[in-house]
């Protein structure tokens, strides 16, 4: 009985997938937001990609608005297909993608503190401002919204891991008389530090994708079916990710100059503005994600990006300033670490149960705002 169910439900989507053709596919993603008009500016950017750099980020930086919804499309195209957890996987991957573009070009140029707070800033970026946003835009209407919560607990001890790998190196410094002793051995500590957290994310992949996948997934949605091709969403996807980083990198070189002529700090910038910027696709995604009721691919979207920023881009780019003679380590500012910290801490409070509401997405914001307050007003260190 069931197998004759599941012959059913399969037969319509089978039909469906048949009759998909390039010129539907591109119909269907063309007409799949109304904010898809926003894609005049990605031509626009990069013809006056001469222009002061006030115009510069504020032309790159809407261009990045609509390519982050399109990539949400596609993303959850190959969803519907594969299951939730390839989704998220796949979304996460792509919008991290820039991020560790970015950080490299920044180490070339020996920018190791931008590096560090756009890392920093991309895991509070996503802990509290996206998924404080999901919850709260997914809650209106809602008594509350559940999600499987070994899945999301999982996520917030690696997330505890995260955060002990920025605290250790912070009391490493703080504890230690020498100051020679301690610049090498942070740096010695950061570079095995990063392996083990490479060799951790590795474990998390298999735990997500093979051994525990049922955690991850959401229930089928037997309305939704395919709107495009698979090979469609596919390269629409790498090609998507790929104008986004085009358009971060505009970004991250017209940073100084949007530094001095809107007064603010570097720091600033990097943990708060370039993280917006590059989370832009996760943050679209989970949102429209949530509004769906489809918790389990909004939460696997929102942290699974700052675990792999914190299990994967951040290492790499360790590794990276390593194999290129930049100091690059996990040592961050006391400051930071305990911000960092009590992020963590409270987000694996408000999940611990495994349901939202409106109200836990208004206290995500809430300590996002204060956040952001601190380090706009925390002197440069």
């Amino acid at each position: 009985m069931n197998i004759m169910s599941e012959r059913e439900h399969l037969l319509p989507r089978h039909d469906q997938e048949e009759t998909l053709t390039f010129m539907s596919s591109l119909k269907h993603t063309a007409f799949s937001s109304k904010i898809n008009w926003l894609l005049v500016f990605v031509p626009i950017a990069i013809i006056f990609s001469g222009a002061s750099d006030t115009v510069v980020f504020s032309l790159n930086f809407i261009a990045i608005i609509p390519l982050a919804k399109l990539l949400g499309f596609a993303t959850e195209e190959i969803a519907l297909r594969s299951g939730s957890v390839i989704g998220s996987l796949l979304n996460a991957t792509f919008g991290n993608a820039v991020e560790l573009i970015l950080g490299m070009i920044a180490l070339k140029e020996g920018l190791v503190r931008v590096v560090q707070a756009s890392i920093l800033g991309s895991i509070l970026s996503n802990i509290l401002l996206v998924l404080g946003c999901c919850f709260l835009m997914g809650g209106i209407g809602r008594s509350e919204q559940t999600f499987n919560t070994t899945a999301a607990q999982t996520s917030t001890s690696l997330l505890g891991l995260t955060a002990l790998s920025l605290l250790i190196p912070a009391a490493f410094s703080a504890t230690a008389a020498n100051a020679t002793e301690v610049d090498n051995g942070i740096i010695n500590l950061s570079h095995g530090t990063a392996v083990i957290l490479l060799i951790v994310y590795i474990l998390y992949l298999v735990f997500q994708l093979k051994t525990h996948s049922e955690l991850f997934e959401d229930e089928v949605d037997e309305d939704e079916e395919p709107q495009t091709t698979l090979a469609f969403s596919v390269v629409s996807l790498l090609v998507i990710a790929g104008f986004i980083a085009i358009h971060a990198e505009s970004l991250v070189g017209a940073i100084e100059g949007v530094v001095e002529a809107w007064g603010l700090n570097e720091t600033f910038v990097g943990l708060i503005i370039l993280p917006i910027v590059g989370n832009a696709a996760e943050h679209v995604s989970s949102i429209t994600f949530a509004m769906k009721n489809k918790m389990n691919l909004c939460i696997g979207i929102a942290v699974s990006s700052s675990l792999q920023i914190g299990l994967l881009v951040s290492p790499v780019l360790v590794l990276t300033g390593w194999m290129i003679n930049v100091p690059m380590t996990f040592f961050f500012e006391i400051f930071e670490t305990v911000v960092l910290f009590s992020s963590v801490l409270v987000v694996n409070y408000l999940i611990a149960d495994g349901k939202s509401n409106w109200l836990e997405g208004a206290l995500l914001l809430a300590c996002y705002a204060i956040v952001a307050l601190a380090f706009f007003y925390h002197p440069i260190v």
